[in-house]
């Protein structure tokens, strides 16, 4: 029973899950939330988690993620009163998000997500006595956005183009330079998924290690990196601290692509920030 309360502890403190249980009528979610941070999307999550390898796993968290795709209204309540207003109208219902956590998988499991229009990640917990618990993710899969229901509002005065639009608007030099840092951060590692949100590409492993927003106007790629800025050499226009300005996406540290050069000097943070995720 300790275990079974400390492994609790750790998956629902998760920095990018803010989760908690709750009940609707005759259903109860084991644990639901919203991942996010800073001024970005909030993102719908379930996860379901047993304590060894379960077959019924990935369809109790289906069903519980269908259940919560329809039951949207409730769970923007619960958000509002929790994080408040603001936290309420940024939930992205485009990219629900399950976590499927057991003490193993079959090799069916694998092969099951990977048919499934979801985004869905298989973790793999480990006991090392009775302090160090190990997560591993085992599988995931990234979902196309489900489409918006309705025609949609119409663009307000200042509207902010999407990170689709924005990509779409961009010249073929920094469509080019886009498409080098998502095969560089791609090929970081296996683990490595790329999610396309509302405002900025997210590249995460188990949470968010750069989040990229493209600029066409401005001809430029702004990143948001997992590195402490107090451990390296800021440079004007390159490099700058975060920590107290907002922005969308995660990241204490601010990198500007403003040319191949400059990618390429931002290699080793990206690295680095790869490590740290």
């Amino acid at each position: 029973m300790l275990k079974c309360r400390a492994f609790k502890r750790v998956i629902l403190s998760d920095s990018s899950v803010n989760a908690r249980s709750f009940r609707s009528n005759s259903e109860k979610l084991v644990a639901s939330g919203v991942g996010g941070a800073h001024f970005g999307a909030f993102l719908p999550v379930i996860i379901e988690y047993k304590r060894a390898t379960n077959e019924n796993v990935i369809n109790q968290g289906l069903y519980y993620l269908d259940w919560l795709m329809d039951h949207k209204a409730e769970f923007e309540l619960l958000v509002l009163k929790r994080f408040g207003q603001k936290a309420a109208d940024s939930i992205e219902w485009a990219t629900p998000r399950l976590l499927c956590i057991a003490g193993d998988f079959t090799k069916y499991d694998g092969h099951a997500v990977q048919q499934i229009n979801r985004n869905i990640e298989l973790i793999r917990y480990s006991w090392f006595g009775d302090q160090l618990l190990l997560l591993e993710l085992v599988n995931a899969t990234t979902a196309d956005p489900l489409p918006p229901v309705g025609p949609g509002p119409t663009p307000k005065p200042g509207y902010s183009k999407s990170a689709i639009e924005s990509l779409a608007a961009a010249d073929q030099e920094l469509s080019d330079r886009f498409e080098g840092l998502k095969a560089f951060l791609l090929a970081l590692g296996d683990d490595v998924q790329m999610k396309t949100l509302k405002y900025y590409f997210a590249f995460k492993r188990f949470k968010n290690f750069v989040c990229a927003e493209v600029h066409p106007q401005a001809g430029k790629i702004t990143l948001f990196v997992q590195v402490e800025p107090d451990t390296v050499e800021l440079q004007k226009g390159f490099t700058r601290d975060v920590r107290t300005i907002g922005h969308y996406g995660t990241g204490a540290l601010e990198v500007i692509l403003d040319s191949d050069e400059d990618f390429e000097l931002a290699k080793p943070l990206l690295m680095k920030s790869y490590q740290a995720g």
